[in-house]
């Protein structure tokens, strides 16, 4: 299935394969609308990715007023990696894009929870079908809250068919 781009729907741009990983493990939730959501190709590394999305999709937003787009970066512990990725989004589509990741690195959270990226990605998903917070609430994904929170009143209405 693919996605129609003229629904609303969210675009996810990979850092690195754990990253991919992780989204790929998201979109397995069984209560997610799978023609609403599309993994992208791996960008291979963060600035890669604020590079893709300003010469590549962007413009497709632009174009297709329903597409929002998930930046999945790394933030190798940089407290000012936000600020940076979200000053170089165009003010025009800054709220249709929203900036997470893990604090360090995928790696080191699989480490923590001893969980594979795959099923990282199953229970964050869960946590937001949920409303619960048991994942994002951990160390290395806390730092999220404000995106997260931008994202489920914009995304979770049209991501998760919920009774």
């Amino acid at each position: 299935m693919s996605i129609n781009k003229h629904r609303p729907h969210i675009l996810v741009l990979p850092e690195d394969d754990a990253n991919r990983q992780i989204a790929n493990g998201f979109i397995l939730n069984l209560n997610l609308n799978s023609r609403a959501i599309q993994v992208l190709p791996e960008a291979g590394g963060w600035k890669n990715v604020l590079e893709k999305f300003t010469n590549d999709y962007a413009s497709i937003m632009r174009q297709y007023p329903d597409t929002m787009v998930a930046l999945l970066i790394d933030f190798d512990e940089d407290k000012e990696r936000l600020s940076y990725v979200k000053g170089r989004i165009p003010d025009d589509v800054k709220n249709r894009v929203f900036v997470i990741g893990v604090l360090s690195e995928p790696e080191r959270l699989r480490r923590d929870i001893k969980k594979s990226f795959e099923k990282i990605g199953e229970a964050l998903a869960k946590d937001c079908s949920d409303n619960t917070n048991e994942l994002w609430g951990h160390d290395l994904l806390i730092h999220n809250k404000t995106e997260l929170e931008r994202m489920i009143s914009s995304v979770k209405p049209f991501l998760f068919n919920l009774k």
